[in-house]
């Protein structure tokens, strides 16, 4: 008989984070949606909507549909997210996961619907994107943007497939 494999996470390991980052487009391309991430115990950043892989079976493209639904109350179909990435750090002490999704174009309002970790949603160009940016969210923009910055060392890319 063959015994099964058990991973043992030891109890001092904390849990790794699996999260998707969304870049909604403006419909004329030039734009997208960030919002001020006003986290408590961290430095204010802008940011992608976007966050945890929460629910059992639940796929990147349906958790950048359901936390783009929550946080931003816009509704946009799963099967039209597209995974462009999946970008791997250990920059928090513990393994982050995040997949840079594309979601379809739109230019519905965003309304805030966490006002505890968000100051307001706003479009900005392309060219004139607001710093700080959120490491994860800049990481994620970095495999769509046409001239994106470099990634610092600690973070592993791993493209799905090609960005725009």
């Amino acid at each position: 008989m063959v015994t099964p494999l058990h991973l043992v996470t030891p109890p001092t390991a904390p849990r790794p984070l699996i999260g998707a980052g969304v870049i909604v487009p403006s419909t004329d391309g030039r734009g997208l949606l960030l919002g001020r991430r006003t986290t408590p115990g961290e430095p204010p950043t802008w940011s992608l909507p976007g966050g945890k892989v929460d629910h059992p079976g639940e796929s990147f493209e349906q958790a950048a549909a359901r936390e783009l639904a929550e946080e931003t109350g816009i509704e946009l179909p799963a099967e039209r997210m597209r995974v462009l990435a999946v970008i791997l750090d250990h920059l928090d002490g513990r393994p982050r996961l995040t997949a840079a999704v594309l979601a379809p174009p739109s230019d519905a309002t965003a309304v805030v619907t966490e006002p505890e970790s968000c100051g307001g949603w706003e479009r900005f160009e392309l060219a004139e994107l607001p710093e700080p940016m959120f490491g994860p969210s800049a990481w994620v923009l970095a495999h769509w943007l046409p001239a994106p910055a470099p990634l610092p060392a600690g973070v592993f890319n791993y493209p799905t497939s090609t960005g725009r």
